[in-house]
């Protein structure tokens, strides 16, 4: 089976490339796997072009794909220009002719372990700093993305809000990412303990700053993160357009140290109750980790949500 499965994708790559007037494949070579997907390198004999990343999976491309793909896009073009972020260029995807799978191409970039976190750091403040735009995917300078997308495995619900201000991501927040999350976990204790004591009173953690649309990466943790001859990159993105501290969420599995923080603070300082908020970014991928893996994630997230609780009560709110 997974040698049909292999010679049904590299049909499709050797169609796609022809198609696309880069001549025929001349090496396809593994290049890993995830639990969702499965990758190749590609190289053509068109001198001209670049080296292919190629991702597959026995899921449809819709399902998979386009909202990684549009999210790179957004990347993309939100990292034009001097010191930005390099990512990669995306080219096709879609399904399989013959509907039992999907494949993704975008540049094959030499990936190395970061090498400047200073210079990451200011990358993504300025990637974050992006004015929504037609070009970047998000006209009306709303909060979400053009597709729902997955993070990791699990659906990610990104329908565009009516407005880009403080209330309107407050509801994206507390609707489409921790109420969408704890309907999936469950947990009688969490939904509660949001239902009753967190969501009514979300709006007390945001008095005095005002929230506008960054494009975020969306699940930037250590494992998404590298440089690329030398520039900083990142890859395998959830992403969608919100608050930018929401990138932050992940930063448990991240390793952020000093120098990063100085490069991104020198660009985005921290505002007021930045500290109060984060245990709301982090319940989200907590509970997402315990959707996907199950285990103690779901003692992480409960913690999480506890401490959010304390913060407003101490608040008055």
């Amino acid at each position: 089976r997974r040698a049909a499965a292999s010679s049904a994708l590299d049909g499709e790559i050797a169609k796609w490339a022809s198609d696309a007037g880069y001549g025929e494949v001349v090496s396809s070579k593994s290049a890993g796997s995830s639990g969702w997907a499965s990758f190749r390198k590609v190289e053509v004999s068109d001198s001209n072009a670049p080296a292919f990343f190629v991702k597959s999976s026995s899921r449809s491309a819709a399902e998979m794909f386009e909202g990684e793909a549009l999210g790179l896009r957004a990347m993309f073009e939100c990292s034009r220009g001097e010191d930005g972020l390099r990512i990669p260029e995306v080219f096709h995807w879609g399904d399989f002719e013959g509907g039992r799978g999907s494949f993704l191409v975008m540049e094959y970039l030499n990936l190395g372990g970061r090498s400047d976190d200073g210079a990451l750091g200011r990358a993504v403040a300025r990637m974050h700093l992006a004015e929504p735009t037609k070009e970047a995917g998000n006209p009306k300078g709303a909060f979400g993305f053009q597709v729902d997308n997955t993070i990791g495995g699990t659906p990610q619900p990104n329908g565009w809000t009516d407005g880009g201000g403080t209330d309107e991501w407050i509801a994206f927040f507390r609707d489409k990412r921790i109420g969408h999350q704890l309907d999936l976990a469950g947990d009688a204790y969490c939904s509660k303990l949001w239902d009753e004591k967190i969501a009514p009173r979300l709006g007390a953690l945001f008095e005095g700053i005002e929230v506008k649309p960054s494009l975020l990466h969306g699940d930037l943790w250590s494992g998404n993160m590298g440089s690329a001859n030398g520039e900083p990159s990142i890859y395998d993105p959830a992403t969608y357009w919100g608050h930018h501290e929401a990138e932050w969420g992940m930063s448990w599995c991240a390793s952020f140290g000093r120098s990063f923080w100085d490069g991104y603070r020198s660009l985005i300082p921290e505002d007021p109750g930045f500290l109060d908020r984060k245990p709301l970014y982090d319940a989200y991928h907590q509970l997402n980790h315990y959707n996907l893996f199950g285990g103690g994630y779901l003692g992480s997230a409960r913690g999480h949500l506890e401490n959010l609780a304390r913060r407003l009560d101490k608040k008055g709110a």
